[in-house]
């Protein structure tokens, strides 16, 4: 009895051993999927838990919601473990209602009230409303985690505030600041938008919704709050509109953050702004530049190479661009449109 216990010991001290190599063999996936312009990004963590940022567009015969579906049957996940949304305009949150018919969604985590008087962000909160009605619920605030097992979730941006203090290894003290022009107030929901970011062992992800220079440069000055990251997806699917208070990518950011790789969320016709484009490809150590489409308005100038590009001119069938990264913060870009692949290490 004494030889049988003995071996049932060590064989769960094995499986203790074992679980965090298998663990660190798997990659946290993360799907940028195509909803034309406005916003729907699918992180996957090794475990299986599953974190939804936006849902894109309301109509188009459920468009949105079906491309997002299509993220979750590659990731191999029957369900939504939080969505979050950023704010509550149509290009971010009006496909919640449709996405919310075809797969279960666990809890909803927002900004809080919607403070926008237009008629179609009040509808698009209305409709919001009546989803979450019954759910779990959080409202999130600046500093806040979203709990996860195997990937971290920390909100640096919620409600028109910023975290304030310095996150571990960062507050170095930002140059560029200086050269930056005052940011005019934005009341649009816009500058309300809730602003992540995802580490999972030392590989690191902003997104930070729609945010407006304002916010950006409560993040990023005088002092860098975030420090550096790994992968950084454009703010507001790559617009710049410099002297408004509708612009984001401010260089003070973008170059603090100093991503090895940056992903555009544009569409056809919507971001991808010549000026933002340029801001993120000059970036100091930015590897490459990836697109989600073809900017037509940009012309050929300020559009990277067709291997990194999902959706070609004239293309529109939704095509995505996934990530996997490892704890080491090796990760690999796929283009699912032509399957071009790249590994990039550090």
């Amino acid at each position: 009895m004494r030889r049988v216990s003995l071996i049932c010991l060590w064989i769960v001290s094995l499986c203790l051993l074992v679980a965090p190599v298998v663990m660190a063999a798997k990659a946290m996936e993360i799907y940028f999927i195509d909803v034309e312009g406005g916003q729907s990004t699918l992180v996957v963590d090794p475990l299986g838990e599953s974190l939804l940022i936006d849902a894109g567009w309301p109509d188009f015969d459920g468009r949105d919601a079906d491309r997002i579906m299509r993220a979750a049957k590659a990731a191999g996940i029957d369900h939504i473990d939080y969505l979050v949304i950023t704010h509550y305009h149509s290009d971010h949150a009006g496909g919640v209602p449709q996405l919310a018919g075809r797969i279960k969604i666990g809890a909803f985590a927002d900004h809080g009230l919607s403070t926008e008087s237009s008629a179609e962000t009040r509808a698009n909160y209305a409709s919001y409303e009546k989803v979450v009605a019954g759910s779990k619920h959080i409202v999130l605030k600046p500093g806040d985690r979203i709990p996860f097992l195997a990937m971290n979730v920390q909100v640096l941006a919620s409600a028109g505030n910023e975290i304030s203090a310095p996150l571990p290894g960062a507050g170095d003290p930002n140059p560029q600041c200086a050269s930056e022009p005052a940011a005019p107030a934005d009341p649009s929901e816009n500058s309300r938008s809730v602003g992540v970011l995802i580490t999972y062992g030392t590989f690191r992800f902003t997104d930070l919704g729609d945010l407006t220079t304002r916010g950006e440069l409560g993040l990023a000055c005088p002092r860098n709050l975030i420090g550096t990251v790994d992968l950084y997806l454009s703010t507001h699917h790559g617009t710049a509109h410099p002297g408004t208070g509708d612009s984001s990518n401010a260089r003070a950011i973008v170059d603090a953050l100093h991503p090895r790789v940056a992903i555009m969320n544009n569409g056809a016709i919507k971001g991808g702004h010549p000026v933002a484009w340029q801001t993120i490809h000059d970036s100091p150590g930015l590897e490459d530049l990836w697109q989600l489409h073809y900017a037509v308005l940009a012309g050929k100038e300020h559009n990277v190479a067709d291997p990194f590009i999902a959706n070609v001119v004239g293309g529109d069938d939704g095509n995505y661009i996934k990530v996997s990264a490892q704890p080491n913060a090796t990760f690999t870009v796929v283009n699912s449109r032509n399957n071009y692949t790249k590994t990039y290490t550090k």
